[in-house]
């Protein structure tokens, strides 16, 4: 996948550099490349910014600059040109698994008070984090880049680094142990040592449901129930009692 970024901090996704998204790139799986927006700014002090008209407290960055960047970037880049904005719609595991098919990308990080109204005709989709206040598009950006760029076929050593995880089938992730067996008293389970992997996934499966259930009930009302998570659900309420 190609991935461009239009930004005014292009140093700021120095961190794509390293570990795992880092790999993916040297390998060839995965090229992410950043633009600044300033350069494209026909001011002489390379100004992208001004005041709103109407009034109002901060700055707007300017369209030109901003269109200039992105039909620059057109030129070698077809895809989806995303902004990370409040009024995009929520990121979640199936909007990643979505964008991780496209083969090309472009993101849009705005600052100040956000971006001239008339850029919006150059956008095909804009990505919220939720419903908080960030000090610029670039910290938005960089979490939704790796959250797509880790589903690509090879940037992860296998699949089931991802498909067994937080959030992949809708359920948070089931409780993970190691060495030592015993720490401070507390114990591992005895059915991850047992050898015996069904059980081992039914286990899995269960706490995963239950922690679901108990700390992210918006989740949980959405999982469609297996005949297996049924059984599984009513035998644990049957050893409870």
């Amino acid at each position: 996948m190609k991935i461009d970024i239009l930004t005014l901090f292009p140093e700021m996704f120095q961190v794509f550099n390293h570990s795992i998204i880092g790999n993916a790139m040297e390998k060839g799986i995965l090229s992410i490349n950043t633009t600044n927006i300033r350069d494209f700014s026909t001011n002489k002090h390379k100004k992208v910014d001004d005041y709103p008209y109407g009034g109002g407290a901060g700055m707007v960055m300017t369209p030109e600059p901003i269109v200039n960047s992105i039909k620059h970037l057109r030129e070698n880049n077809k895809g989806k040109v995303i902004f990370l904005g409040p009024r995009g719609k929520t990121l979640n595991q199936e909007l990643c698994k979505e964008l991780a098919k496209e083969e090309e990308l472009i993101f849009l990080c705005g600052h100040y008070e956000g971006i001239d109204e008339r850029v919006y005709k150059y956008i095909d989709m804009e990505i919220s984090l939720g419903d908080f206040v960030l000090t610029g598009g670039e910290m938005a950006c960089i979490p939704v880049v790796d959250s797509i760029a880790r589903m690509i076929p090879g940037v992860l050593s296998c699949n089931e680094s991802y498909e067994e995880e937080s959030f992949y089938e809708g359920l948070l992730e089931y409780p993970q142990y190691t060495r030592p067996f015993s720490f401070e008293g507390d114990e591992v389970p005895e059915v991850l040592i047992s050898g015996h992997h069904e059980n081992v996934r039914k286990w899995r499966r269960l706490k995963s449901l239950l922690i679901t259930k108990e700390r992210r009930r918006d989740l949980y009302k959405n999982v469609e129930l297996t005949k297996e998570d049924k059984k599984l659900l009513e035998n644990h309420h049957k050893k409870d009692k």
